[in-house]
Formats: structure tokens, sequence, C-alpha cells
């Protein structure tokens, strides 16, 4: 027997005291890299009603056959004394599309909140330049909501309302009034596990509207990605030693809340599967695993390049590896942007420097799972 799960309320609202910035300045802009990121995404715009291939006949069982034989995560796990030994080929398939089912609607949900971050950068970034991308930005999430929720209307067997750990984090982050606060999290940290994920999800799928529903969407990612570094780079430069703390913080809690998110507890819960008895079968899931890192890896490469993992003596960097994302010494590939390395010591202001908004109290990390 399935357990029932809390319906979502249909609409739901998150209040913020935000501070709305007009730019007068109308000159050329004097950074090139964000003038090519605007000219690329208005030169490179797709239709999802136009341009992917809707007639496709889309086989779920048949797809999820293929993830039913890697168990979905659970390939290399210790399965005797668990739930999971008394399975049959069956409920192993009903996993499968059920998995399905909560990764597209995971994606749909976050670029809601994707929707709305580029929003709220058009309201607060400070220059035009950023504001402009940010537009386009907008323009590219509600693609990807069409495009995505279309695909779960018309091409696979169910919905997942929103993960808890999603939820709370898009939560979170939409109520702080920090504009780069928004950028940190949406832009590194959900835009970057998105562009991770469908780039994994394009590479095992043989589906073939979703794959070019998510190479299209890839590039777009990328596009945010990119965006994300180049105006955070030098914001960075100009923020005192305690703010820089803050944000490596905000990065650790993000990312630990965002981990939590691939437990699937929703597919659990819908199955009848204790979630404790999951979660501590995925912990020692060497697919499970390696499918995280492999997520996180240039999630926290761009932190690395924004100078987040080293400052205070590798703080970040040493947390990050007793939570299991990496190695201590890890070493991340080239970066989207070649900027050069930052130094804080050189170039951080005094802490005379006018503050930034207050931003209610975040949780704290120790208490998630590990």
């Amino acid at each position: 027997m399935q357990a029932a799960q809390p319906r979502t309320p249909p609409v739901e609202t998150v209040d913020s005291a935000l501070t709305a910035r007009f730019s007068w300045d109308y000159r050329e802009a004097e950074d090139d890299r964000v003038s090519a990121l605007y000219q690329r995404a208005k030169a490179r715009g797709w239709d999802a009603a136009r341009d992917l291939p809707w007639d496709t006949a889309v086989d779920q069982e048949a797809l999820a056959r293929q993830d039913a034989a890697r168990r979905s995560g659970l390939a290399g796990a210790d399965l005797h004394g668990t739930a999971f030994a008394k399975w049959s080929a069956g409920n192993w398939l009903k996993f499968a599309v059920e998995s399905q089912n909560w990764t597209l609607s995971q994606f749909l949900h976050g670029e809601q909140g994707a929707l709305l971050a580029a929003g709220r950068l058009i309201e607060t970034s400070p220059s035009l330049q950023a504001k402009m991308y940010a537009g386009i930005q907008a323009a590219d999430e509600a693609r990807h909501v069409e495009a995505f929720s279309r695909y779960l209307g018309t091409k696979l067997s169910g919905s997942y309302p929103v993960n808890t750990h999603l939820r709370s984090f898009m939560f979170d982050l939409l109520a702080d009034s920090r504009w780069d606060i928004t950028f940190l999290g949406m832009q590194i940290m959900i835009e970057g596990l998105a562009l991770a994920a469908f780039g994994i999800l394009y590479q095992t799928t043989t589906e073939p509207l979703l794959r070019t529903l998510l190479k299209l969407a890839r590039a777009d990612e990328a596009r945010h990605v990119a965006f994300g570094i180049t105006e955070l780079q030098p914001c960075y430069l100009e923020l005192t030693e305690s703010e820089i703390s803050e944000r490596q913080e905000f990065a650790l809690e993000a990312a630990v809340r965002l981990r939590d998110r691939l437990l699937r507890q929703e597919v659990w819960e819908r199955l009848g599967i204790p979630f404790a008895e999951a979660r501590e079968v995925l912990s020692v899931s060497p697919a499970h695993r390696a499918f995280q890192r492999s997520l996180f890896v240039k999630v926290l490469g761009n932190c690395e390049r924004l100078g987040l993992l080293d400052y205070r003596g590798g703080w970040l960097r040493e947390k990050l590896a007793v939570y299991g994302f990496l190695a201590a010494r890890q070493a991340y590939a080239k970066p989207y942007l070649q900027t050069g390395s930052l130094s804080w010591k050189v170039h951080r202001r005094s802490s005379q420097r006018t503050p930034r908004p207050a931003s209610p109290p975040r949780r704290k990390t120790a208490g998630h799972s590990t």
C-alpha cells in the first residue's frame, strides 16, 4: 500500500524585503563577457513548441527497463536484510518508472525557481547590463518550464510535488534580500547542478525527444552559470572577510540541502519503503555516491573559481570533504571563464563599507544527514 503524500498548495508565497535598483547609466557595457553572453542568448533562443519533436512516441516502460537493470542508483549496494532484497523484477521496474517521473518533476520545479530568481535579479542587480541578461535568462527559464511541463504531462505516467529540500532551499533563497546571494544560490548552485544533471541524463537516455530537450536546455544553463561567475567575481573582491565567510557557510549549507534532495524521499514514500531504510542503503551505494560526486564536481569547481573553497585556510574545502563531496585535495577542470585567481587579502575592502541588508537566519547544516 502506498503511503499518502501531503498535497502541495497550488500557490505559495515567499515574503522578502527587496531593494529595487535603477541604473541610469546607458553607456556601452564595460564587461564584454556579459555582453557576449547576452548576444549569444538572443541568437540561440529556441521555441519549445516549434523546435522539439513532440510527435515522438515515448515508451516509458521500455526506458524504465534500462534503468531497472541498473537498479537506479542502488547498483553495488548490499541489499541483504532490506526491503529491497525481496523485490521482484516488477518492483524494480515500478521503481524505475517512479524515479523517472520524480526526476523530471524536480527538473520542472527547479526551473520555476530559476524563473522567479531571474525576475529577482532583474529587479536587484546593480548594473543595467546584468538586468538585461537576467531578462534574457527569464525567457530561457519560462521556455524550460513550458517544455518540461509538457513532457511530464504528455510523455510520462505521473508527476511529483516539489521535493521538500529543494522547496525549502528555494524559499529561503528568494526570502534573502541580497542580490549576490540570489546569484550564488541559483546561478552557481541550482543552475550548476541542473547543468550537470541534464548532461548525465543526456548521456544515459536513448529517448530522442528528451535528448533534444536536454541538449537545448544545457546550452542555456551553461550561459546562466557563466553569467553568475562573471557577476560574482568582481563583487566578491569588494566584500569584507566576514561577508566572504558568510558566503562560504551559505555554499556549504546549499550543497548539503541540495544533496539531500537526491535521496528521492517522495519516491520511497509512494512505494511504501521506509525513508530511513532507503537513505541508509543509498549512503553506502557506490553508484549513488559516484552519481552525487559527478553532479557536484563542477559546481564546487565554480565555488573554487570564486575563491570560496580556499578562503579561511581552505575551510569550505575541508568541510565539503567531511560531508563526502570531494577529496580534500581534489582538482577541478578548467573554468568556463578564464579570469585568473582572486586574492582576498589584497583586494578586500575595509569593514567600514556599507553593509548589505540582513538576511533571515538559515538552518544549520549539522542537522542534515551525511
